[in-house]
């Protein structure tokens, strides 16, 4: 994983929803840092200041278990997501608001990533790839015209140029 490397990490990182883990992890991490009370206190105060410890122990827990096993995502964002929200109530605001948006957002792009979609990088090198194919393979050929202030709609992948729209 050195500066020559063969891109080991990368491919870990792309079998895995990388990014929202690491950001659940560091929400529930800020709301323990912002959590102020010592253990002493917490023990007096009772179950609703034992709360403000365990709420973000299970998102930083979520955060790493969905870093480490990926095919139970769906599991460790629903349990994150509701930890998170219970912050709200029990650990200063959700850490003043900062941990909370973290874990809401972390939860979120765990809940939304497929593990069978290519990324998006690729994408967007593909089709910038085709569209300069497209230009430079026609030179010669002009695009149909269009008149002044008609909406020329993209053709479907694969299928025929649809004709421009009727001039009014």
């Amino acid at each position: 994983m050195g500066a020559g490397g063969d891109g080991g990490f990368r491919r870990w990182r792309a079998r895995r929803p990388f990014w929202g883990g690491v950001l659940l992890t560091l929400g529930g991490g800020e709301i323990l840092l912002t959590e102020k009370a010592s253990l002493k206190v917490v023990l007096h105060v009772g179950m609703q200041g034992v709360a403000g410890y365990l709420l973000p122990t299970v998102m930083l827990l979520c955060g790493v278990l969905t870093l480490l096993s990926p095919g139970q995502r769906l599991f460790y964002s629903l349990v994150g997501a509701l930890s998170t929200l219970g912050t709200w109530l029990t650990s200063n605001l959700g850490g003043f608001l900062v941990g909370l948006l973290l874990g809401l957002v972390g939860s979120c792009l765990i809940f939304g990533w497929l593990p069978d979609q290519e990324p998006r990088g690729k994408l967007f090198r593909r089709d910038r790839s085709r569209a300069g194919r497209r230009g430079t393979a026609g030179e010669g050929a002009t695009a149909p015209a269009t008149p002044a202030g008609a909406v020329r709609i993209p053709a479907p992948r694969g299928g025929p140029t649809p004709p421009p729209p009727p001039a009014p």
